[in-house]
């Protein structure tokens, strides 16, 4: 069946997905740099971010799983009404709790349900658009996806700098409410499968096919998973302990005001995402996946306008328009990129695996993020009054996994 890109189904997971995306990306900007502002400690910032990732890790291929086996619209249902209460009990403790604790917890709670629900909506998309709307329907989603990004931290700043967190708390929890009534009135084709074995065989058993299908039948898509850990490693990770850090705490602004330009650099980085989203829906026919590697080596070379920003400019200001420009463009080339793997991915993957497949690399790739966020907390720790050094370090070995890697991509197209 020829399947129309704009359904009325793929519009709605398209706009639960703007107001979810919005209040996940409110709360989990305002947390930790609730945290940041009461500690000032940017080794104790890395090590809550990392230890906030690793229940997403363990529950990304359990995610993905169920979205194969469950029908993915009661899944994105109930972690959205499961997150508002997550929030709300969050606001009740805020005040007679002690802080450090509450906070690791609840955004280990709030990243696993991202870890178990994105598979879903990943896995959503072929059943709704159809294979030949792929390309454009990944644009869309990541293009919503930035979008609520570029609003969450621009808001969430406005109002935690101005009202402080409990506000901000209120209006996140209405959003995650909207979402998942919205979300009751989409229909998302689902065959069930038969699932008489024990779960945990279930579990192993899934898991081990997924793994398998990336490693022996499509060992490229396993290639460029280890080049993308590299990257989250060293790349990703120094810019999300490196901006909230270097703001707030170093480039000796005004809290407030310092508050609101790590909101507006937050926005900046979604902006990036938006223009990449909206340039790969454009140019889609004209991105061919064994290209895709460029993207990555331009991201790198960012990291060094900004490491030689810090080293000869004292201004705080002229450091910050230097970093929201370079973050900018590493946003937006990056975005380019997961446009292209992800279609590529779903292109070539069975619909009956998908969802599995989809949930092992979100994982595998997830593995590097708490290692490199306590890893660059502890460094720029370390370099205090030379952060500088921690940017170019970061620059130079991302570009040497990109540029000896560019191969990996460039083969996509001969072996496929």
């Amino acid at each position: 069946m020829n399947q129309k890109l704009f359904s009325k189904d793929f519009i709605l997971v398209v706009i639960g997905q703007i107001i979810s995306l919005f209040g996940n990306t409110a709360i989990r900007f305002a947390l930790p740099l609730h945290l940041l502002n009461h500690t000032g400690s940017s080794a104790l910032y890395g090590t809550v971010t990392a230890c906030a990732f690793i229940p997403a890790i363990l529950l990304s291929p359990i995610g993905g799983i169920v979205a194969d086996r469950i029908n993915k619209k009661n899944i994105m249902v109930i972690l959205d009404f499961f997150t508002a209460a997550v929030i709300l009990i969050f606001s009740f403790l805020v005040e007679g709790v002690s802080l450090i604790p509450l906070i690791t917890v609840t955004l280990m709670l709030l990243y696993s349900i991202a870890g178990a629900y994105q598979p879903s909506v990943q896995a959503s998309v072929p059943a709704l658009v159809g294979q030949q709307h792929l390309m454009a329907a990944n644009s869309i989603i990541n293009t919503i996806s930035s979008f609520s990004s570029l609003l969450g931290p621009v808001i969430g700043g406005i109002l935690y700098s101005t009202y402080g967190l409990e506000p901000l708390l209120w209006v996140c929890i209405l959003c995650f409410f909207v979402s998942a009534v919205m979300e009751l009135f989409i229909y998302i084709p689902f065959v069930k499968q038969d699932s008489d074995i024990n779960i945990w065989k279930m579990l192993k058993k899934d898991f081990a096919e997924s793994f398998c299908f990336i490693r022996k039948e499509k060992p490229v898509i396993g290639k460029g998973l280890l080049v993308i850990c590299g990257i989250n490693l060293f790349l990703s990770s120094v810019i999300i302990v490196g901006l909230p850090y270097l703001i707030t705490q170093v480039l000796n602004l005004e809290s407030s005001l310092a508050n609101r330009l790590y909101g507006f650099a937050e926005g900046t980085l979604a902006a990036g995402g938006l223009a990449g989203g909206i340039g790969a829906g454009i140019f889609a026919k004209k991105l061919t996946i064994q290209k895709s590697g460029n993207f990555i080596i331009y991201c790198a070379a960012c990291m060094f306008p900004m490491g030689i920003s810090l080293m000869l400019f004292s201004s705080g200001l002229i450091n910050y328009a230097v970093m929201t420009v370079c973050c900018f463009v590493v946003m937006m080339f990056s975005t380019v990129f997961t446009v292209q793997m992800m279609a590529f991915v779903q292109a070539e993957t069975p619909q009956n695996l998908i969802g599995k497949v989809i949930a092992v690399i979100f994982t595998i790739s997830m593995c590097a993020q708490p290692v490199g966020n306590a890893f660059y907390g502890i460094l720029f720790e370390i370099c205090d009054g030379f952060e500088f050094i921690v940017l170019l370090f970061a620059g130079i070995v991302s570009m040497i996994i990109a540029v000896s890697t560019k191969s990996i991509f460039q083969s996509f197209s001969k072996k496929e």
